[in-house]
């Protein structure tokens, strides 16, 4: 090839380069993310106070979500303090909105996801829903937790499928539903003040027999994929096995897990810190495949 002849190939594969990294840049979609204050990223900063946070999984996600070939807006109609029974009729304005979250005074929090999904229809790439949780709080401060727990997933399950289902009929097929459960923050009664070892036992049996089985069993109503968090973040290991952490001390590797992921043996919060947040949105892009 002459000298002449290659300067010219390199200057059209310079023009042309630019050009094929536009076309290959991936349309935005949106991302619609519902739920309670998993949801909206709460984190405290003391016992008993703390915010709404932009450290939230749902803010995460589009990030992990790029290196796999999406680029997502996220729309978040998420709660505090939401249940699956408040999700499907509270109709009150939410006092507990993540900063910019949607405001949908007068509609159930699933009917106004409903209504954005359908008017956005094509343009809706990936649904996530965070609820349940507060559902089963209650349960920790019985004398046994199992059968109040019980009793709560059978009402659960039939409104998470009752969730689902209506969030694939306004989506349609192609949209993602992505449905989380939770890290086991109860193992973290382990320590503290007063600590409870049996409560910290008995909370594995519930997710792992009760709460987990019944959320993927409702999402999968909807076409649905379930996150089982409280897996990935290392619950159902053998607590015989132990590691040292500050300030507790020798303590079961689940358990120290659930230490630094989440706020529940620092201040007695459920809520995640951002690297267990971080954790949620790796596992929910992990569900996204390969463009």
């Amino acid at each position: 090839m002459t000298r002449s002849r290659m300067i010219l190939v390199a200057l059209l594969a310079a023009l042309l380069l630019p050009s094929a990294a536009h076309a290959a840049k991936p349309k935005q979609q949106f991302y619609v993310s519902l739920g309670d204050s998993y949801a909206t990223g709460f984190q405290p900063s003391a016992p008993g106070e703390g915010a709404n946070t932009h450290n939230g999984f749902a803010y995460q996600l589009p990030k992990l979500a790029k290196p796999r070939g999406y680029r997502y807006k996220l729309v978040n109609f998420g709660c505090g303090g939401e249940t699956t029974v408040s999700l499907l009729q509270r109709t009150e304005p939410c006092s507990a909105r993540v900063p910019g979250g949607e405001d949908y005074a007068g509609r159930t929090q699933i009917a106004a996801a409903e209504k954005f999904i359908r008017e956005h229809r094509r343009k809706v790439g990936l649904i996530t829903v965070s609820i349940g949780g507060n559902d089963v709080t209650a349960c920790v401060r019985e004398a046994d937790p199992i059968p109040c727990v019980a009793a709560a997933v059978q009402a659960i399950q039939a409104n998470v499928k009752r969730i689902a289902e209506r969030l694939r009929k306004a989506a349609g097929k192609q949209p993602r539903i992505v449905g989380i459960t939770y890290p086991d923050v109860i193992l973290g009664a382990w320590v503290g003040a007063i600590p409870d070892q049996n409560l910290a036992r008995l909370s594995v049996a519930a997710f792992q027999s009760l709460i987990n089985p019944a959320l993927k069993t409702a999402y999968a109503a909807g076409d649905g994929r379930f996150v089982d968090v409280t897996a990935a973040s290392g619950a159902y290991g053998p607590l015989e096995e132990t590691t040292t952490l500050d300030p507790y001390g020798v303590i079961p590797v689940p358990v120290a897990k659930v230490c630094e992921l989440t706020y529940y043996c620092e201040f007695r919060d459920i809520h995640a810190k951002t690297s267990g947040y971080r954790l949620i949105a790796e596992l929910i892009a992990k569900t996204l495949p390969r463009r």
